[in-house]
């Protein structure tokens, strides 16, 4: 009730217990504390808060326009209501490796189990458009070790992504990962490879937990849990999944709405009332309050 039952210290412990475990982390992308409740009730291992979810959510591109600030707020949301790790994107770090570092501090004050940085320059775009730049591998280097000499407890996670594969090849990207790892970071993200036989080639030439990004209508083929975790994946995002069907559904309800001049016919697909209460654990806090009169 008002928060999750266990400690964010809790929380990082057994993001590294599940990235040692050698199994397969999933980490759908949750916009809101709602759809996290869902989340940890569907049995997946962990939520992942999504820069590009973010950004939509605030109605603005994906174009590094979201701040920490923004970031903060929603991450701390997400993070109170979930026993569930949880993995922030903080995109570039939100500037110099001064930034990055704060960024750190801030996410981690807040309960968050892992944070996201980038190798592109900022501001970012997504990573599976055109027009990416990247930052030299040493600036990148810079911004990781910021990160690391910035967290307070060695369990927070830093995820190192780099977007090298469309401008430097695959060999490219495992050459900065190694970099990035030998900076600190905890665990890499290889944005945009094409496939699972490129995945299988950059997890055959790292040696670290990994994490393989199945965004919708992007440059990857969308791959099974059964194949990554065949490949030896360590962690699955779906960054704007939920969001998309989320979407797609409100305007397909708008559009009964508008045509139809009811929602009579749309009952049977919305969560009920005692759906939604039962998710949000509505009697307990009538007992509460009625327990402290």
């Amino acid at each position: 009730m008002f928060h999750a039952a266990s400690t964010a210290s809790d929380r990082r412990k057994a993001f590294r217990q599940g990235l040692a475990s050698g199994r397969l982390l999933r980490f759908p992308g949750a916009f809101e504390p709602l759809v996290a409740l869902l989340v940890e009730r569907m049995g997946f291992e962990g939520i992942y808060i999504s820069g590009a979810a973010l950004s939509a959510t605030l109605a603005l591109p994906d174009l590094g326009l979201v701040t920490l600030s923004e970031l903060a707020a929603r991450s701390h949301e997400i993070a109170r209501v979930s026993t569930l790790p949880t993995l922030a994107d903080a995109d570039t770090g939100f500037g110099e490796p001064l930034n990055a570092a704060r960024t750190v501090y801030v996410l981690e004050e807040l309960g968050i189990s892992g944070c996201q940085l980038e190798d592109q320059v900022n501001p970012k775009r997504c990573g599976h458009l055109e027009g990416k730049e990247l930052v030299s591998p040493g600036q990148m280097r810079q911004r990781v070790a910021a990160a690391v000499a910035a967290r307070r407890d060695p369990d927070f996670v830093i995820c190192a992504r780099t977007d090298a594969r469309a401008s430097e090849g695959l060999r490219g990207a495992i050459e900065r990962a190694k970099s990035y790892l030998d900076a600190g970071a905890d665990l890499i993200f290889p944005e945009a490879l094409a496939d699972a036989a490129e995945l299988d080639a950059f997890r055959k030439a790292v040696s670290a937990p990994i994490l393989a990004n199945m965004t919708e209508f992007g440059k990857t083929e969308l791959l099974s849990t059964t194949t990554l975790a065949d490949i030896g994946v360590n962690v699955v995002v779906y960054p704007v999944t939920l969001l998309r069907m989320a979407m797609g559904a409100v305007q397909r309800s708008l559009a009964v709405l508008a045509q139809e001049g009811t929602q009579k016919g749309l009952t049977g697909q919305m969560q009920t009332r005692a759906q939604l209460y039962d998710l949000l654990g509505y009697q307990g806090y009538v007992d509460f309050d009625a327990s402290v009169r």
